[in-house]
């Protein structure tokens, strides 16, 4: 009676891994073959496509929503430090 049990409580934990494994599609390569009207409409419906892709107008650039709560005369940069601002001597000079 417990071997039963135990089998059962196997099989139930592992059926939910069945339930991840695609399914297998054996008549995949046994496709018709496009006939040479279905490949005419098939490269029109793609020209027509790529026509229609060129008449979106390109996107303007991103707008400021804040820009006017800013003031114009801020900072676009952080100031040097005065460390930085110091001119290191040339190497070549000696200035002893």
């Amino acid at each position: 009676m417990r071997v039963f049990r135990l089998a059962a409580a196997i099989i139930l934990l592992a059926s939910p891994a069945f339930a991840q494994v695609p399914p297998v599609n054996l008549l995949q390569d046994n496709k018709p073959a496009k006939s040479q009207e279905e490949k005419d409409a098939e490269a029109a419906r793609d020209k027509a496509y790529k026509e229609s892709l060129k008449k979106i107008p390109d996107a303007k650039a991103p707008t400021d929503p804040w820009g006017n709560v800013r003031s114009s005369d801020a900072p676009k940069t952080p100031a040097k430090s005065a460390s930085s601002a110091k001119t290191k001597p040339k190497s070549g000079s000696s200035s002893n």
